[in-house]
């Protein structure tokens, strides 16, 4: 009982910081997990890692402007820039012969390349790294008020206007003929998006913040077949694997917020082996009948 303690709590109830980082990957797993389905779900999971890296130059403007890592100055750029980048996609996509995911593609490059300028340009490169990796062990009470808010307002927003948007999700021409205003739930979803892409890079940078998002989702899909199985599942993940990242981060020494990446990347590797719809699932049986 005494390794376990050792192991699994003693990081946790002797210092401040660690308990911090453990609550916001908690907060991240709820708010994210949802939203994480639905991006899967919608075909647009490459559309969540572009937002995540388009909210950089309004990130980098915060952190210019509030002279160093206020979550609540790069928060606002953040959403300002993901919001922008995401009404002139939608705007390009309407007017011109590119798609929607080409883009976002085309913007989020431009959004990366001048977010990474204007650190360079101002900062250090130490703050680069932590701009585009994050610094889960360094969030304060602050941050954290402001991640647990986010999660909170995006479960609120969820719960109401969710039918709406399972319904733009797998039958938006049923949408459009009852006369439901599907591209205001699109732009609604989108700005969910945002706001958890945001809530979660100073804890996994803007580079990895999606991670939380998309490799829980991708677990729960293999998983569950309804989709409240899957948010379920997809949340769950998001928080056992915040959990044990840290734990391992702690122990061997390793930078907290690819760890806690990784720890998902391992859940969904393994869920690709032994998921009723995974690889083995399918292998025994043509084992069984060639046999």
């Amino acid at each position: 009982m005494t390794v376990l303690y050792d192991l699994l709590l003693a990081p946790f109830v002797e210092y401040g910081f660690m308990r911090r980082a453990l609550i916001a990957c908690l907060c991240l797993g709820l708010g994210s997990g949802p939203v994480g389905v639905l991006l899967l779900l919608r075909r647009m999971s490459l559309v969540g890692d572009a937002m995540s890296h388009a909210v950089l130059p309004g990130a980098a403007i915060g952190f210019l402007v509030a002279g160093g890592l206020s979550l609540t100055a790069m928060g606002i750029g953040g959403v300002a820039a993901g919001l922008a980048v995401a009404l002139l996609s939608g705007l390009v996509s309407r007017t011109t012969a590119l798609k929607e995911d080409a883009s976002f593609a085309s913007f989020y490059l431009a959004s990366l390349a001048t977010g990474v300028l204007i650190v360079s340009l101002r900062g250090s490169n130490i703050d680069l790294l932590h701009v585009l990796f994050g610094t889960i062990l360094a969030i304060d009470a602050p941050a954290l008020y402001l991640v647990g808010a986010i999660a909170s307002a995006s479960l609120v927003i969820l719960a109401i206007v969710y039918r709406p948007l399972v319904a733009e999700c797998f039958d938006p021409g049923f949408l459009r003929a009852v006369g439901g205003r599907g591209s205001l739930y699109h732009f609604l979803f989108l700005f969910l998006v945002v706001l958890n892409l945001v809530a979660g890079f100073q804890a996994l940078g803007t580079l990895m913040a999606v991670g939380l998002m998309m490799l829980p989702a991708a677990v729960a899909r293999l998983w569950a077949t309804s989709l409240p199985a899957m948010v379920v599942i997809a949340s769950a993940v998001a928080a056992v694997s915040g959990f044990v990242g840290l734990i391992a981060s702690f122990h061997l020494g390793l930078a907290s917020g690819p760890t806690i990446i990784l720890t998902a990347s391992i859940f969904y590797g393994a869920s690709l082996l032994v998921a009723p719809s995974g690889w083995l699932r399918r292998l025994l049986p043509n084992l069984q009948s060639a046999g």
